[in-house]
């Protein structure tokens, strides 16, 4: 093909291109009573995510908003219900983004009624549970054969790099994964 058949087929393409595009964007608009009658699906769907109701109508009605005012629209690359739902999804992550530093205190009353805050702080009992874990998982450790202990000790305990473990050992980092796997193999059973 000699250049000016070249530009002209090029040209035919991206105008049947445009052309179809924007037939699909004329026939992709979308009426209000087509999104209202998929409200209870996407009201449904918003509740099993947020579970409030309220919340949930909320932003079903944001999302026919959106819809409505041209911030969201639909190219009809995909049904219209499975479009509503991908925007209601993002509705839904910008509230939940938008409401992740404030935690509602309503849910947390005691049987008097008093509020009851749990401290993030582990209780002593925790405590001593978790160090009594730690003691016999060290204790495990020192009765491995000693080349997996060494290399659980070095590269787990120590917190040294896998370089610096093979350089001390003398191994090769293939040999370090090896003697790694075996001493946690060991450390489940």
């Amino acid at each position: 093909m000699n250049s000016a058949a070249t530009l002209d087929h090029t040209m035919t393409r991206t105008t049947d291109a445009f052309a179809a595009g924007a037939a699909r964007a004329a026939a992709a608009t979308v009426s209000l009573s087509e999104m209202v009658s998929h409200r209870g699906y996407l009201v449904r769907f918003a509740q099993r995510k947020l579970r409030d109701p309220m919340l949930a109508e909320d932003v079903v009605h944001d999302v026919f908003e959106a819809v409505l005012s041209g911030r969201a629209a639909f190219a009809g690359r995909a049904a219209l219900r499975s479009w509503l739902t991908a925007v209601l999804k993002n509705k839904i992550v910008d509230l939940v983004r938008r409401n992740a530093g404030l935690e509602s205190l309503d849910d947390q009353n005691g049987e008097d009624g008093a509020q009851t805050l749990e401290c993030p702080a582990p209780r002593p009992d925790e405590v001593a549970e978790q160090r009594q874990l730690l003691d016999r998982t060290l204790a495990r450790i020192e009765a491995l054969p000693v080349g997996l202990r060494e290399a659980m000790r070095l590269r787990v305990l120590e917190d040294r790099s896998t370089r610096s473990v093979c350089t001390r050992l003398g191994i090769s980092e293939d040999n370090l994964f090896v003697r790694m796997h075996r001493a946690r193999k060991h450390l489940l059973s």
